[in-house]
């Protein structure tokens, strides 16, 4: 809100005599009733001084501990299996389109050994950034943010599982 000064004119009676007659004169005079703020001056000659914002706090270190980076509230867990549900929905899903076999028949026909060599690349190509320190919410920005992957991921882990239930309990491949 603008600091403004309020002003309220009032008149002002005075008498004169003048031999002749008497006669009155009417002149206002103002009266400053209140005021917040002084107004800004109008002179040029001087710069105004704008206050200088105070500088961001800086930023909290994080923890590099392989406790903390593994915690059950920490930045790993989530976004590793986020990754993994992603990549395994549409694998499953690609696989069903070509071959027609179920979740089951695919993981049964060999795919254990590539799920845990996917496990591992992705665990750990996931686990040295945050090692180092550098986390996701670093270097998100635009259409791509580690919110964003967050969010797919859950909804990949969800669609897998429902995938997983759905082809059980009809016993044949969803497509």
């Amino acid at each position: 809100m603008a600091a403004t000064s309020v002003f309220m004119s009032t008149p002002v009676t005075r008498l004169t005599t003048i031999p002749s007659s008497s006669r009155r004169n009417i002149n206002f005079a103002v009266v400053r009733c209140m005021t917040q703020d002084k107004q800004p001056s109008t002179d040029t000659s001087k710069t105004p001084t704008t206050p200088t914002p105070p500088p961001p706090p800086p930023a909290p270190k994080v923890s590099t501990k392989f406790s903390d980076v593994l915690a059950f509230g920490g930045p790993a867990p989530e976004r590793i299996n986020g990754r993994l549900a992603m990549i395994g929905f549409v694998s499953a899903m690609a696989v069903e389109l070509s071959n027609g076999q179920d979740v089951f028949a695919q993981i049964s026909h060999g795919g254990v050994p590539a799920f845990v060599a996917t496990s591992l690349v992705l665990s750990v190509a996931s686990l040295v950034p945050l090692f180092k320190g550098v986390r996701a919410e670093s270097k998100s920005s635009g259409l791509m943010t580690s919110d964003a992957e967050l969010w797919n991921g859950r909804a990949a882990m969800l669609g897998l599982v429902a995938l997983a239930f759905t082809e059980y309990v009809t016993g044949s491949p969803l497509v």
